[in-house]
């Protein structure tokens, strides 16, 4: 690391950096942690999400029903995307310590996100939903430690865990949209001319990240970063220790759209027709989201109070519930069913992300933070690709249950270890 650049941190630090500051600043920062920048983060989150989320929902039957490929290669399409995006997300990360930088990649991963994902209406072919999804996947591993450096400049450092559970409630929020309109888009334009709608919300979210730039930008050090990973600054920070857990997690967490597959699947077998069953999978998937952006609300509150590992071991442990309930065939009661089991998964969702958030924004310095993010979001790409493509494979070639109760083994085994973990000293100031 630059020491010059430390020295000139350790004499102006940055907001949020942990610097020296009077009982009267830390009360003034409490009353104004929800502030303008932090607010228009969090509208990124959700534009960006209600526009992706409107593709993501209709993908299971856009691929099964008029492309007509199989669960293993939906699994293989969002785990490759997956990869991608956490090697965006590393490549991504050390272009994130510059502050002034943040802002411009920030804006072009949403806008890109949102161009790519709108044009998976056009795709004839399995490759180019591949193709698409991939560009999409790119853009978004690009923007996410720009967004996250950006809402850690912006908040007070004892509010981190609620500015996070703001961002992460967009972006459930949006998540709660999509799938709705996208039911309702299906049903009026078809699956294929629906998919073209998502690109509308994308753009809203470029502008919405472009302003919370701004409000950082005027607060901004005049510092110069270089393409460093900083790993060795990471590991003496201890954020190593708990990527451990994170890892584990993550080998759980398949895409959302093999549950709606699943979902879809139980509901067609138990009567519906496929457009109903598409229909109301995707509604009882928006339930899911809805769950997750106020969890996160309320988890963010919880992490600042108790700290991050006991908010990410709850959200585990629920996850395991989770996809035991989605591992179970019952369908003489298919929705309710599947209700309980998607609000589960929102529950976990909702407390494991923005824990994770929150934790790198407490344990590292300004300088350090887009590195760590861009680890942090590398971790959760590559656990993604792993627990999408195996959980894929299972649920073709074995049976959905394995699938599930395979992942429900990692989100297990990420509780146990998130236990066993010493608390991080920045979490027990």
């Amino acid at each position: 690391m630059n020491n010059n650049s430390d020295e000139e941190e350790r004499k102006h630090p940055p907001a949020g950096s942990g610097g020296m500051r009077s009982a009267e600043q830390v009360q003034a920062q409490e009353k104004s942690w929800l502030s303008a920048g932090v607010v228009s983060v969090g509208a990124s989150s959700f534009f960006s999400d209600f526009g992706h989320e409107i593709a993501t929902s209709i993908l299971p039957s856009f691929l099964t029903a008029i492309l007509h490929a199989s669960a293993s290669a939906l699994g293989l399409i969002e785990g490759i995307s997956d990869a991608l995006t956490g090697l965006m997300k590393l490549i991504g990360g050390p272009l994130a310590n510059d502050e002034r930088m943040r802002g411009r990649i920030a804006s072009s991963g949403y806008l890109g996100t949102a161009i790519a994902t709108g044009a998976l209406g056009l795709a004839t072919t399995v490759w180019q939903v591949g193709v698409l999804r991939a560009l999409a996947w790119l853009a978004r591993g690009l923007r996410s430690p720009s967004r996250d450096s950006l809402l850690s400049s912006l908040a007070p450092e004892s509010a981190y865990g609620r500015a996070f559970g703001v961002e992460r409630a967009g972006d459930n929020l949006g998540a709660v949209a999509g799938p709705l309109l996208a039911a309702g888009l299906v049903s009026w334009v078809g699956i294929k001319t629906a998919m073209y709608f998502s690109a509308i919300p994308g753009l809203f979210a470029a502008i919405s990240i472009t302003i919370a730039a701004r409000a950082v930008k005027r607060n901004a050090l005049p510092i110069k970063r270089t393409f460093q990973l900083h790993f060795s600054g990471l590991r003496a920070a201890g954020l190593l220790r708990p990527m451990v857990p994170i890892a584990f997690f993550e080998f759980g967490n398949m895409a959302t759209t093999l549950l709606i597959l699943r979902a879809t699947q139980v509901l067609h077998s138990a009567g519906h027709s496929a457009t109903q069953a598409a229909s109301l999978a995707i509604i009882i998937y928006a339930a899911h989201n809805a769950v997750a952006s106020i969890v996160a609300i309320f988890g963010g509150r919880w992490v600042d109070r108790s700290g991050a590992r006991t908010v990410f071991a709850t959200g585990g442990f629920v996850y395991v519930l989770a996809y035991v309930g989605f591992a179970l065939t019952w369908h003489s009661a298919a929705a309710l069913w599947l209700v309980i089991a998607f609000v589960l998964a929102g529950l976990g969702i909702g407390l494991a992300e923005t824990a994770e958030s929150a934790m790198v924004a407490q344990m590292l310095p300004s300088h350090l933070r887009g590195s760590g993010f861009g680890l942090l979001g590398g971790v959760q790409s590559f656990g993604d690709f792993v627990s999408t493509a195996v959980v894929g494979l299972l649920y073709a070639a074995v049976s959905p249950a394995a699938g599930f109760l395979y992942a429900a083994a990692w989100m297990l085994l990420s509780t146990l270890a998130s236990a066993m973990l010493r608390k991080p000293r920045q979490l027990a100031e």
